[in-house]
């Protein structure tokens, strides 16, 4: 089967398409027929060397995302039967076929290859919203247009929260349409979120890593309530960062979050063909991207 790998570190140019044996799932694993694989700024990170995970044993594969039809089960899975359409994450996905470690069933009327950039979005949603931990009041959400981003608009607002999105000028209606109050990011932006929150900022989630902590701590008052997935420096500052590595949450419940939640959609800006990838990596990297990027062998 044809699969993505690269054997450095490096620019998107070190990714390419290959043929590899078909992967097999172990115990608690299913193996899909890929409709769409989401590309995440997590990926570019690992690919370029700049996030560190350990000794590598290249070749690697990349990819996080998967949609699909199963193909095969393993050990111990009697949730899905093969045929059934699911979404979810696992390893390598960016493959014509690919191992999923934790998913759920497409809702019926949801595009597959669109549910292909749900996996990581909606498990990282789920996350930072639980450890947040309000339950009422006012969030600010730094970089709200991405497929994260839209993700934790949609589960915020269906909590009952009031959300302010940060997002370039652009993509301010883009916020509006998922409920939540757009700001434009950049210099002045305590102000600006002042403005738009006259009560004050309950928490922030920093989807973006735009080096604005300081100004988040600023907003909410307390350091505590600063959540990052991508400014590593956070903790100096008293804010917290969150990983999937060191996760609290069970990714299925962000799953069947989204599936429950009549109407969630993370919309798919461009969709890329597997020989296409490292341009797909190239725009992930530019930023901006409104929705999700999603490969489609």
């Amino acid at each position: 089967m044809k699969a993505v790998r690269y054997s450095s570190f490096g620019g998107p140019d070190v990714l390419e398409v290959v043929d590899v044996d078909t992967p097999r799932p172990g115990p608690g694993e299913i193996t899909v027929r890929v409709a769409g694989a989401g590309v995440n700024q997590l990926d570019t990170k690992i690919r370029s060397g700049t996030m560190p995970t350990g000794v590598p044993a290249f070749p690697l594969g990349t990819g996080f995302d998967a949609s699909g039809t199963v193909l095969e089960v393993g050990d111990g899975v009697g949730d899905v039967t093969v045929g059934d359409l699911v979404f979810g994450t696992g390893r390598d996905t960016m493959a014509e076929v690919a191992v999923l470690t934790q998913w759920a069933g497409i809702p019926t009327g949801v595009d597959p290859v669109e549910a292909g950039g749900w996996g990581v979005a909606t498990e990282t949603a789920g996350r930072l919203l639980t450890e947040l931990g309000l339950t009422a009041g006012t969030i600010l959400v730094s970089g709200a247009s991405g497929g994260v981003g839209t993700a934790i608009v949609q589960f915020a607002v269906a909590r009952g929260l009031t959300v302010i999105g940060t997002a370039s000028a652009r993509n301010q209606e883009y916020l509006t349409r998922l409920g939540a109050v757009p700001v434009v990011y950049g210099s002045g932006l305590v102000d600006r979120v002042s403005e738009a929150a006259p009560n004050g900022v309950d928490g922030a989630l920093d989807i973006s890593g735009a080096g604005v902590i300081p100004e988040l701590v600023t907003l909410v008052g307390d350091a505590s309530r600063v959540i990052s997935i991508s400014d590593f420096s956070a903790p100096s500052l008293g804010a917290r960062v969150s990983t999937g590595a060191a996760r609290t949450t069970d990714p299925r419940d962000g799953f069947a979050e989204a599936a429950a939640l009549p109407g969630f959609s993370l919309p798919v800006e461009r969709r890329f063909a597997l020989d296409e990838i490292a341009e797909a990596h190239r725009h992930a990297e530019g930023g901006h991207t409104v929705g999700k990027l999603v490969v489609t062998p």
